[in-house]
């Protein structure tokens, strides 16, 4: 990071930064990106979506529709993505209300042969056990306090980014031309072919973020599907896919598209193995996905070490939470691609890559005797 700021703010060729002074330009990037989140976040989604929307509205364009009208129907496309998203979420918390009252009766008569098993079993008394989640009700009101307080925080964000995304894209597409000319004003004149195809490659890399994303959540949704088959779960392609597509929610998601078929095989098979198994098939999934299948995926499509992905992804959550996990793989992937057009961060370009050196031949110490 202090390389690129290196390169794209002018810096006395004599002049070297120390250790000391590179740590405090990272202390300084992180504050800002921490304490500036609440708009760099959404700024940031909405040049991801702008980049992404872009070639589709350039064929719009060049077929005779009107600029803003092409992007008003971009934009239309995301939204409608958001919609069956946020369908298939109401539809997996819609059904689980309606098994709930039987899944009420089914945890009740559990805990009932619980406790019977824990007295005989290991001579426990039961009456402490049953008085156990009231009390933590009764002694946590503070708590839920706070909590509903977090919620109600997280949820006015959420509805501040679905509104002030949209119009950042639409924006950003309109004035893109604008937005480029002065972009090459901040640079020299011979610096700006190179800045052409920094732009250019972006929009390229975050097509392909997308792809991979999407191959990512194929990939997810098979494994949950032949996981659940196996352990005889109903209708498996279904729940599988939906958990697969609800990951896009972090965290969340997972664990709300989990409740119903958990529900469904505790009602259908009358055991508690069965929820388990769904459990197990969820988490390894979830493990897979991210540590081998995201970086891999994502990874390779983007041209990024794969352990660089992993870093850069726990990055961004420390300081984005769930959106910096998303938004710092694009980050990372301009960062190369300034990386690879400058001679001064060649070393950070071959940090970045999946390129390997090729392998020197061996030089023998000693001449074989004739």
């Amino acid at each position: 990071m202090v390389q690129i700021i290196k390169t794209l703010v002018p810096i006395p060729p004599n002049k070297k930064l120390s250790v000391l002074e590179i740590l405090l330009y990272i202390v300084l990037i992180s504050i800002v990106l921490y304490f500036g989140k609440t708009l760099f976040i959404p700024l940031s989604f909405s040049l991801l979506v702008s980049f992404i929307l872009y070639p589709i509205c350039k064929w719009l364009e060049n077929k005779g529709v009107n600029k803003m009208v092409s992007i008003l129907l971009a934009i239309s496309m995301i939204f409608i993505l958001l919609a069956v998203i946020t369908l298939l979420l109401f539809t997996q918390i819609e059904g689980f209300l309606q098994q709930w009252q039987t899944f009420r009766i089914k945890f009740s008569e559990s805990l009932v042969q619980l406790y019977a098993f824990l007295e005989n079993r290991y001579g426990i008394k039961t009456n402490d056990l049953s008085e156990l989640p009231k009390n933590l009700v009764n002694g946590s009101g503070t708590q839920i306090f706070g909590f509903l307080i977090n919620t109600a925080y997280s949820i006015s964000m959420s509805v501040f980014f679905l509104i002030i995304i949209p119009v950042f894209s639409t924006l950003i597409l309109y004035y893109r031309h604008m937005l480029a000319n002065v972009l090459y004003k901040l640079f020299p004149l011979d610096k700006k072919e190179s800045i052409h195809e920094i732009l250019t490659e972006s929009i390229n890399s975050y097509y392909n973020f997308v792809k991979g994303m999407l191959l990512v959540y194929l990939i997810v949704g098979i494994l949950n599907s032949i996981g659940l088959a196996i352990i005889g779960i109903p209708h498996a392609i279904a729940f599988g896919f939906i958990a697969s597509i609800l990951t896009f929610v972090p965290y969340v998601g997972i664990m709300i598209s989990s409740l119903l078929p958990i529900a469904i095989s505790w009602i259908t098979y009358d055991s508690m193995w069965y929820p388990l198994g769904v459990i197990i098939v969820f988490t390894v999934v979830q493990i897979l996905e991210g540590n081998i299948i995201f970086p891999f995926a994502v990874g390779n499509r983007l041209k990024i070490n794969p352990l660089i992905i992993i870093i850069v992804i726990i990055a961004g959550g420390i300081l984005w939470g769930a959106a910096g996990m998303i938004l710092f793989i694009p980050f990372i992937s301009i960062i190369k691609l300034i990386s690879d057009r400058t001679e001064s961060l060649k070393t950070l370009s071959l940090l970045l890559g999946t390129d390997t050196p090729p392998k020197k031949k061996r030089k023998w110490l000693f001449r074989k005797k004739s």
